[in-house]
């Protein structure tokens, strides 16, 4: 007989290496453009263009969110942050991949900035829940923001400490976000993407804390 909790206790920690599916070589097949805009999902995207990928709970809410900021040229919906090679939603889910739902954030550096952006993830979800964000418990619901480069390494981890600050005035706890290299992103199905534009009444868990990033690091 399983226990509840051992069940909890697999969603809730990560595996190892070894202990993780094996995956496929094949890649997710996508829609060629985005729902909303009309813009391709995968690159190469127009230069000049910058990307940003960010894990804040269940990738439907989250995406809507960001694609319907000004400068943002497209998004998806993927996995990113564990072992398994192009895994499924499914597969994500069982806990024993190590991926967390993430969304890529294509942008024009020229009509919003890094700065911006960040001011959304942090201020849109709790990041202080480690493996969950609400009811939605599990490895693939928790915080993290995976860089491309140095600049944007100092750009998370600078709006991690003064949001951190806002958050102990407010009575919450130490954040947990996952800030590391940007790992290999892998698209999820088709049916999520956009997942929101094309079921207006589906769900969405993103829900903030009330906690404001300082406006000295939101511009």
């Amino acid at each position: 007989m399983v226990l509840r909790s051992e069940i909890l206790t697999k969603k809730t920690h990560l595996p190892a290496a070894e202990q993780a599916l094996p995956g496929r070589e094949t890649a997710m097949a996508v829609p060629a453009a985005h729902y909303v805009n009309g813009n391709p999902l995968q690159g190469p995207f127009p230069a000049g263009l910058q990307s940003l990928v960010v894990g804040m709970g269940c990738f439907w809410g989250v995406e809507r969110r960001f694609w319907q900021q000004p400068g943002v040229w497209t998004t998806a919906a993927g996995y990113a942050g564990g072992h398994t090679p192009n895994p499924t939603y499914e597969e994500v889910c069982s806990g024993l991949t190590g991926h967390t739902e993430v969304v890529l954030v294509v942008f024009d550096p020229a009509q919003t900035s890094l700065e911006a952006l960040l001011k959304i993830f942090w201020e849109a979800h709790d990041p202080t829940q480690g493996m969950r964000q609400g009811n939605d418990v599990g490895t693939q619901y928790r915080s993290a923001l995976y860089y491309a480069d140095d600049s944007q390494r100092e750009a998370f981890e600078a709006s991690q400490a003064a949001f951190q600050a806002q958050l102990a005035e407010a009575g919450y706890g130490e954040i947990t976000t996952e800030i590391a290299p940007l790992p290999p992103f892998y698209y999820a199905e088709a049916y999520h993407q956009q997942y929101l534009a094309k079921n207006p009444n589906g769900y969405c868990g993103l829900a903030g804390t009330g906690v404001c990033l300082p406006p000295s690091l939101a511009v």
